[in-house]
Formats: C-alpha cells, structure tokens, sequence
C-alpha cells in the first residue's frame, strides 16, 4: 500500500515544483525579475505560493539546469543572462553614400519602436547605463574622437531596454553599418563646426533618454524618429551641397 501512495505524491510534487518554474520563468519573461535581480527566499515562495520546501529546492534545481539561474551558497539565487542561440544576418557593410541613407532609413523603422518599448520597461540599470553611454559618447565627440562605438553603446543600451533581444542582437551585429559616423564626418557635417554639432547631437540624445526616462513612449518614438530622421537629412544636404550623389 505505502508503494501505491508514494508514486502519486512524487507525482504531485513534481508538478508542483513545474508550476513554481513557470511562475518564476514568466515573471523573468515580463522583466518583473532580470539578469542579476535576486530571487524571492524559499521561505517567501513557499508563503506566496502555498507549497512545501522540497517542491520549491526541486523548482530551483530544474531552473539551475536550465541555466536561467545561479545559487550563490549562502546568499540566495540569480538570475542570469538568457542563453542566446546565435542570431544570424548577412550584413553587407555600407560601401557608398547612397547605402548610409538606406541604413539610416532601416535605423528609423527599427530604432524608433525600440525607444517606444524601452520607455515602458526600462528599470533604473537600464536607465544607468543609458547615462553611462550617454556621457561617453559626449567626451569622444567634444574631444574629436572616433564616436561610431560610443554611439552605437548608446543605440544598444536603448535596445536592451525592451528586454527583447533581438533589438540588441540586430543592432549589435549590423555594428557600425548601422552607426555610419565616418561616412557622415567625410561628407564634411561634423567639421564645419564640430562643437555645434557635438551640442545639437548630444540634445537629440537627451530628449530621446528623457522621455524614456520619463515613461514617455510616443514621446521616446518621437524623439528617436526626429534623431534619425535628422542624422539623414544632415547627411542628404551635405552631400548635396558638396555636389556628391545622395
């Protein structure tokens, strides 16, 4: 008889550690935890979802094994980066000037929903490193450096605000086809007067970090659509005014 009972209740237990996985694996899934957040303390599930200490230690191993969490002995668990299968794209880089344009009309279409979403769920790192990006990307532009890998940091770091990672993985492998700052130097924007423009590009970045710092979503869209939508126009009347072929 104590042989019958005990297949149902590993059965039970089983399951109920399956839905605990769930539980934590959906709120990763919506951001309500993320890379690095601590999870709540056995005793805190056990509490909030009315199940015992084993069902909760199975539900952690399982996730463990999953490799969507890390337990620190004697500190608690994490949750870690998602493992990302690779994101394959055929990039052909930007080799004229007619190809920058074409980016940056890619860049309006892909960037400005990326700035809608980040409004709605970045979280105070995502905001710190936004910040972060933001001020590394000031100092290279006044100081006359190359900007491409500032900038992008910076595209990216809104992209990894939505907590979708194929925003990231598209920015990051188009890389700096996608931040075309070379070719837009070349067309002679930058030069004329390099610390106009290190003020009026260092605004359009502000504005579009205020509004998702502000919880602004169109405002955020705005904001990145009237960046790139000015980045190509900049471009356009350069080379225009240069005699070049836009």
């Amino acid at each position: 008889m104590a042989e019958s009972l005990a297949a149902p209740i590993a059965a039970r237990s089983r399951n109920l550690a399956g839905q605990v996985v769930d539980f934590i694996s959906e709120r990763i899934a919506t951001r309500a935890l993320k890379p690095g957040d601590k999870l709540p303390t056995e005793n805190n599930l056990m509490t909030q979802l009315g199940v015992s200490r084993t069902v909760v230690r199975e539900a952690i191993s399982r996730l463990q094994a999953m490799s969507v969490i890390e337990t620190r002995h004697g500190i608690g668990s994490f949750v870690l980066e998602p493992r990302r299968e690779p994101f394959d794209l055929d990039v052909v880089p930007a080799s004229t000037l007619d190809d920058v344009l074409a980016v940056l009309e890619l860049r309006i279409s892909l960037e400005t929903e990326a700035a809608g979403l980040a409004a709605l769920r970045a979280g105070e790192r995502d905001l710190a490193g936004m910040r972060t990006a933001l001020d590394a990307l000031d100092v290279v532009i006044r100081t006359g450096g190359d900007s491409s890998g500032a900038d992008l940091e910076f595209h990216i770091s809104v992209a990894r605000a939505t907590g979708n990672r194929y925003f990231v993985d598209v920015l990051t492998q188009m890389g700096a086809a996608l931040i075309p700052r070379r070719r837009v130097d070349s067309a002679g924007i930058v030069h004329r007067d390099p610390q106009a423009y290190a003020e009026l590009v260092s605004r359009e970045h502000e504005s579009i970090f205020d509004a998702i710092a502000r919880r602004d979503p169109e405002g955020a869209r705005a904001a990145m659509r009237m960046h790139l939508s000015s980045s190509r126009e900049r471009l356009r009347r350069a080379v225009a005014e240069s005699g070049g072929k836009a």
